[in-house]
């Protein structure tokens, strides 16, 4: 039980803490944050949030983070509240990505991301495109050679209609002259679901991210023939798309956006913030250990990117007849 004196202290700090803009809490020596997830906890977002919140705290860059999550449609539901509700907070975060703008379109939601104010890009997970051990496809030129002749005949497995497996699937059709509506996708509600289908050779080949596959990859139940990535990858014996003659790159990547109506200083506070995170050594082995690819990208940068990549996934989904 805090005493009379005690409890006025906190109150008053509380109240310095609420007048005081984030540029003046950045000074102490530990800012409190407060993260909002628009996803149920477990999920990827959810992950982002709370290892943030854990190097955060280890590089002394807050004293803590109050992490708040509302799920549902892809994050459209949580956004309306995040922009009307949290607008102007000088110390708030929302996590999102990829599947968000794919979703605010499909869903033709009322809400948008060019309502937030965008502060980093922080990681991405490319990409697998695999087959069954037993296909006849040894590359993915055999795939795509395939796709040409007869997409009906080349099922591919993958998440939601309309996820980021999709939107690869629609990106390779595209750039090799396959029309989007043509092609045969299988969409299942979770990974193991589609790694079945793979294992029982239900379809032709399957899209994910490539720990889905991995294991099975190693044990020779698979085979790899490309990843989406901008660069080949440590540990893993495959080409990329473009280095496979198609030229798509594409990362499932999430980042952090402040909400509406925030200063030009707490932007770039917040900006420095998330910054100093992503460059230490503690969020290095965070990205590691959990297989994100590190593709830090901030301020107005990452709203140009965003901006871009929201026209890329807006065209791709009309063509696939889902916008």
């Amino acid at each position: 039980m805090l005493n009379r004196r005690e409890f006025l202290v906190t109150t008053a700090a509380a109240a310095v803490a609420t007048a005081f803009p984030f540029t003046a809490a950045m000074a102490q020596d530990a800012p409190q944050l407060q993260i909002f997830v628009p996803a149920n906890p477990g999920g990827g977002w959810d992950q982002t949030a709370r290892a943030m919140e854990q190097v955060m705290r280890a590089e002394k860059l807050i004293s803590g983070a109050q992490i708040t999550n509302v799920g549902g449609a892809g994050g459209t539901v949580g956004l309306p509240q995040f922009i009307n509700q949290w607008k102007g907070r000088p110390n708030a975060l929302m996590v999102g990505g990829m599947v968000m703008v794919g979703a605010i379109i499909a869903n033709k939601s009322a809400n948008n991301l060019g309502e937030v104010t965008p502060i980093a890009r922080l990681t991405g997970e490319f990409e697998a495109l695999v087959v069954p051990a037993a296909s006849p496809f040894q590359t993915a030129q055999d795939f795509v050679a395939a796709l040409k002749a007869d997409p009906a005949k080349v099922p591919v497995a993958g998440g939601s209609a309309g996820g980021s497996d999709h939107i690869l699937f629609g990106l390779i059709a595209k750039t090799v002259g396959v029309p989007a509506t043509s092609l045969s996708y299988v969409p299942f509600a979770g990974g193991g679901e589609a790694l079945a289908a793979l294992l029982g050779n239900q379809v032709a080949a399957g899209i994910s991210g490539y720990g889905e596959f991995a294991e099975q990859v190693k044990a020779g139940g698979l085979r790899l023939l490309a990843i989406s990535a901008d660069k080949r990858q440590e540990g893993i014996d495959a080409p990329t798309m473009k280095e496979s003659g198609i030229d798509v790159e594409l990362f499932n990547w999430r980042g952090v956006f402040a909400p509406p109506g925030v200063t030009d200083a707490d932007k770039a506070a917040m900006v420095a913030l998330v910054g100093k995170m992503a460059e230490s050594a503690a969020w290095a082995t965070e990205c590691k250990n959990r297989n994100w690819t590190s593709i830090l990208l901030t301020g107005d940068d990452y709203a140009k990117f965003l901006a871009e990549d929201t026209a890329r996934i807006e065209t791709i989904l009309k063509d696939l007849g889902l916008a």
